[in-house]
């Protein structure tokens, strides 16, 4: 019982207000009044707003400009410390590295570069620290640092390198280093490195630090993933700028635009800030700029509330006109209302009792008068919806079906073509029965949840079944029906796709092996004579054995290119015939061919060369009442631990090939173990002259 027992009255008034609060009246009434609120508030602020989008636009151009600038001075300071180690590179010579007082004394005479740098160091190519100079004197440390990936990018890359972000071997702190490769005449035999300590500044403390005329802005430098490499709180270091809250959504934009490095800037969006970039060309650094846009836009914004209020006052005013004028407008509406209560008892006929209205009530009183038949039509046409989805369903040209819990409730005329079933022999049936082995869909399973985990559908290419046991490929796609509910089940697309994993295959395959000859190529030779160069000691004994044809010009010239052609298929087929199938035969291109024999000593790779030389010189091409004939000379020569690169191990080889031939043609040689950094000798230099038994092959 209520404390306080409502009069007739306030009962009436409170039923009055329940049904006013729902009316199409007031809701139109505080449409209109929004809409004053709007237009009004909108026109007040106008000039308001304008100001400050002037103000941010010429603070984000000189924000911008700042950023190209300190990019650009940044950017120099890179070219500068490259430059230093350049200069100081093309002095350092092989005997001075293999000197160590003397590479003491080098390093020593050079107090500019040190200073420079927190720390230099000198190491050979196979990664081993030769020398390590910083601010507290010189040392040799026991350090390899040939894992480093910026290492083995300026070895392999023959230029200088910037690194990423890496802990220092010595300190242990954050570093930058700065590589540049020291070559001679046989090569890079040397590797000349600076580092930068990220926590002390040393290249871009002026950058970073707060100044006076820029009190409010914050400066950072990030690397091209967007780790900090410079900021004023040096806690931040290393980790990630997407964390920091006042570059969070500008580095989302500039990962979504591709994270470009741009050294021209450009402007981010960022919730109440001012944030620029520009990128540092040369080692693709970013440099952020963030300023607060409440200090610039204090004033304006003062100015805005006071506009304000003079708006409210005029809207409060005009909503009084506005609630009295839609009063006397939206009467007709209520007689409408009382009209459609009828519409389908049957009471009044359908063109009796509808207020003689024009504008919006009239067309709606006109459309009230034909729901009746709309609502028939709707129904017809919802049923036929219903057979064009079942039409569609049997004509898709790819399988489709749904499953819930992993089992089929709804497969497709062409699902059931591409398994050679019907759809009763698969509805209800357990999903697994589709792939070509039980464990595939154990393995499938984890994808698909991590997929839709993430909002994204699923698609993958798995082997399927058919009903007759036969399996082909199939590319398979899946999105949940709702994301927000996993047993809601999942819509899947399936169709056969065997007929373009054998094109790719081919493809690969193409990419792989020389079209002439159906060998594998020269990509083919430098990956696996690097991985056994890699796999050293393990991969001992190992050989390379270099082909060079003879006469086979004249064959080109006299008899034309399609007998060479003829002529060097039949070498590539005498060479498989004469090597076992662990045995790599290549064509390096034109008349040139090469074995790599893995497991095979130099005695045996001797042996196999004269094998493959009989065999070519023994090849007779009958061609236009010709007997076209060849000959090769060939180099052997044996991986051996010292060998310092896989390049030494190739070089031994075509120079035993080159001996070969200055020596008449049609022999083998056998290389001698060459020192690090060699080049092809001229003919009868020591490491590859002389008729040494263990160098010439049979019958030379």
């Amino acid at each position: 019982m209520p404390l306080f027992p409502l009069t007739p009255a306030l009962t009436q008034l409170r039923a009055r207000i329940a049904s006013a609060s729902g009316s199409l009246k007031l809701r139109i009434t505080l449409g209109g009044i929004a809409a004053l609120v709007l237009g009004i508030g909108l026109i007040s602020v106008l000039l308001v707003n304008r100001a400050e989008r002037d103000t941010l636009t010429a603070q984000r151009q000189r924000e911008l400009g700042e950023s190209v600038r300190m990019a650009s001075v940044l950017s120099r300071r890179v070219v500068e410390l490259q430059r230093a180690l350049q200069v100081v590179a093309a002095q350092l010579d092989e005997a001075t590295l293999a000197d160590d007082a003397a590479l003491e004394r080098f390093i020593k005479s050079k107090p500019v570069l040190r200073g420079l740098f927190a720390n230099v160091y000198v190491a050979t190519p196979d990664g081993q620290m030769r020398l390590f100079a910083d601010e507290t004197g010189m040392r040799r440390p026991n350090l390899n640092i040939s894992d480093r990936d910026y290492f083995r990018r300026t070895l392999a890359e023959g230029r200088p390198i910037v690194s990423e972000p890496i802990p220092g071997r010595v300190s242990g702190s954050p570093v930058v280093v700065f590589t540049h490769p020291v070559a001679g005449a046989g090569g890079i035999f040397a590797v000349l490195g600076g580092a930068l300590r990220l926590a002390n500044r040393d290249l871009m403390a002026d950058l970073v630090d707060a100044q006076e005329s820029d009190a409010d802005a914050l400066l950072v430098v990030t690397d091209s993933q967007g780790r900090v490499l410079a900021h004023p709180d040096r806690a931040r270091l290393l980790q990630p700028l997407s964390v920091d809250a006042g570059f969070a959504t500008a580095f989302a934009a500039w990962v979504a635009d591709g994270s470009p490095i741009e050294p021209s800037g450009i402007q981010l969006p960022q919730s109440g800030e001012v944030v620029s970039a520009a990128g540092v060309a040369g080692p693709n650094w970013m440099v952020w700029r963030q300023r607060p846009e409440s200090e610039l836009l204090a004033p304006l914004r003062s100015a805005r509330r006071d506009a304000l209020g003079w708006a409210a006052g005029l809207i409060a005013v005009l909503s009084l006109v506005l609630l009295a004028y839609l009063r006397w407008l939206l009467h007709p509406l209520a007689l409408l209302e009382q009209r459609a209560q009828h519409l389908f008892d049957g009471q009044l006929a359908a063109q009796e009792g509808w207020p003689a209205e024009h504008g919006e009530i009239g067309r709606l009183g006109h459309v009230l008068r034909h729901v009746a038949a709309e609502r028939a039509q709707l129904e017809d046409f919802n049923s036929q919806v219903l057979g064009k989805l079942n039409s569609v369903m049997g004509a898709a040209p790819v399988g489709i079906a749904f499953t819930r819990n992993e089992r089929f409730e709804l497969v497709s005329a062409e699902l059931c073509r591409l398994f050679g079933r019907t759809d009763g022999e698969m509805l209800g049936q357990r999903s697994e029965m589709i792939f070509a082995a039980p464990r595939d869909e154990a393995l499938i399973a984890p994808q698909v949840h991590a997929a839709f985990a993430r909002g994204e559908p699923y698609a993958g290419e798995w082997q399927m079944r058919h009903a007759d046991g036969s399996t082909f490929w199939a590319r398979l796609r899946g999105r949940p029906v709702h994301a927000n509910e996993p047993g809601a089940g999942a819509i899947w697309t399936i169709n056969d796709i065997s007929a373009q994993r054998l094109a790719r295959e081919e493809l690969e395959w193409s990419a792989a092996h020389d079209p002439l000859t159906g060998l594998a190529n020269r990509k083919v030779f430098e990956q696996r004579a690097a991985r056994a160069f890699e796999a050293l000691p393990r991969s001992l004994p190992a050989a390379i054995v270099f082909i060079d044809l003879d006469h086979f010009k004249p064959i080109n010239d006299t008899a034309g290119h399609i007998a060479g052609d003829a002529m060097l298929r039949l070498v590539a087929t005498e060479m498989l015939a004469r090597v076992r199938a662990s045995d790599l035969v290549v064509r390096l291109g034109g008349d040139e061919f090469a074995l790599l024999l893995e497991r095979c000593p130099l005695d045996v790779a001797v042996r196999v060369a004269e094998t493959v030389r009989a065999a070519i010189a023994a090849i007779v091409l009958p061609w236009e009442h010709r007997q076209l004939r060849i000959g090769a000379s060939l180099g052997v020569a044996c991986l051996s631990p010292d060998m310092p690169d896989v390049a030494a191990w190739v070089t031994a080889a075509d120079a035993a090939c080159y001996a070969a031939k200055a020596a008449g043609r049609g022999m083998v040689r056998s290389a001698l173990r060459q020192p690090a950094g060699a080049v092809r000798p001229s003919v009868g230099s020591t490491p590859l002259a002389g008729p040494a038994p263990e160098q010439l092959a049979l019958g030379q």
